[in-house]
């Protein structure tokens, strides 16, 4: 019996399972040189196992050289085979799964896109013709209003349908009024001090500023006989602003009220007349123009000359800036003290508060009933109201 050499492999045997066979086992004799020399030029090398190629029947499909994990390198029968792998189908799987979910993820964003707006603006910023801006405020006009306030200002912009405040110089507007996106209108508040000045417009939504490339600015100017007589008012209340060259003070001689209420409306426009004066630093004056009783006679007596309407308290919703408040601290039918009207403010509570400017006491904001319970407990006062000029 021959000699065999050492069993290196197994008989090939066909799998009906697999496509692709198994290394099929083999014994290789010893005696046969030329198929071991050629079978060690055949086979590859694997740095993991020393083992040789397989060798197939005659008349048989060739056994297939498997590398690491199962991949296919080639068949042997040449003296260098091929050492390409096998096609990597899972790769091209992986790639076209990859294709398919970024085509569905492309789908569901055109799906779940936002609507447009119900008036054609896109809430998808940049991208549609109506884009959905910030809010931006561009311009203001007029670009000029009355010390006093009251002028109606339209300001221009894009987005400003929020727009629910408007400030200029730091002062409220009121009756703001969104007439489109691009349009908002208010009325101008006053200025501080009743001074030509200039004010920053600032529209605000909630407590966020509309933003602006360029700060709009109204230029607040002494227009009306109202402006004059309350820059003068709020120029000279206090003592050392006294306009004694002009007026002296009626302090020394019992009080300096109805002299500096008959200067402011000077400064309205009313003229002195033969009963309504005062020269040389007051020193040269009717009873009219200095002494409080005396003066609100001359007013009853022309108030249909000067269109005067006597007010009360309760008629307080009529009274106007620049009005004149009589004060009866004892209610006795004797009036004590004269100011001017500086303010009316409407509180959130719809009650209205007046204040009011004048000397002694020097004030510019004085409170109408605080004076009245506080200052004077018991005190009465009443209004004139003059028309506007």
């Amino acid at each position: 019996m021959r000699k065999r050499g050492p069993v290196v492999g197994a008989p090939w045997r066909a799998s009906p399972r697999r496509a692709v066979p198994r290394i099929a086992a083999f014994r290789v004799p010893r005696f046969a040189a030329p198929c071991r020399a050629l079978h060690r030029r055949a086979a590859p090398r694997f740095a993991s196992s020393r083992r040789a190629a397989p060798r197939s029947r005659p008349g048989s499909r060739p056994a297939a050289i498997l590398g690491p994990f199962g991949a296919r390198l080639a068949y042997p029968g040449s003296v260098t085979p091929s050492l390409r792998p096998a096609p990597a189908r899972p790769r091209r799987r992986a790639l076209v799964a990859v294709i398919a979910a970024a085509a569905a993820t492309a789908l569901l964003a055109g799906c779940s896109a936002p609507a447009p707006a119900a008036d054609g603006r896109s809430l998808v910023p940049g991208v549609g013709s109506g884009v959905s801006a910030s809010p931006e405020l561009a311009a203001v006009s007029p670009a000029a209003a009355s010390v006093s306030g009251g002028d109606v200002l339209t300001l221009t912009g894009t987005a400003l349908d929020g727009v629910d405040r408007v400030t200029v110089g730091g002062r409220e507007a009121a009756d703001v009024t969104v007439v489109s996106g691009t349009e908002v209108t208010a009325v101008a508040p006053r200025t501080a001090e009743y001074q030509a000045d200039s004010g920053e417009v600032v529209a605000w939504v909630g407590d966020e500023q509309v933003a602006a490339e360029v700060a709009p600015v109204v230029q607040y100017e002494v227009r009306t006989g109202i402006d004059r007589q309350l820059s003068y008012a709020l120029k000279h209340w206090q003592r050392e602003d006294y306009n004694l060259d002009e007026w002296g003070t009626l302090n020394p001689v019992g009080g300096d009220c109805a002299n500096f209420v008959s200067q402011t409306l000077i400064q309205r426009g009313w003229e002195m007349t033969d009963d309504w004066f005062s020269y040389d630093q007051s020193a040269n004056r009717t009873g009219s123009w200095g002494y409080v009783p005396a003066m609100d006679a001359w007013l009853e007596a022309n108030a249909e000359q000067y269109g005067l309407t006597k007010l009360s308290s309760e008629q307080r919703d009529q009274v106007k800036v620049g009005d004149i408040v009589m004060f009866d601290w004892e209610r006795n039918g004797t009036n004590n003290h004269v100011q001017i009207v500086s303010d009316v403010v409407h509180e959130a509570d719809g009650s209205i508060s007046i204040l009011m400017v004048g000397h002694n006491k020097d004030t510019d904001f004085r409170d109408f009933d605080e004076t009245i319970t506080v200052d004077w407990p018991g005190g009465a006062g009443y209004f004139w109201s003059i028309p506007a000029a």
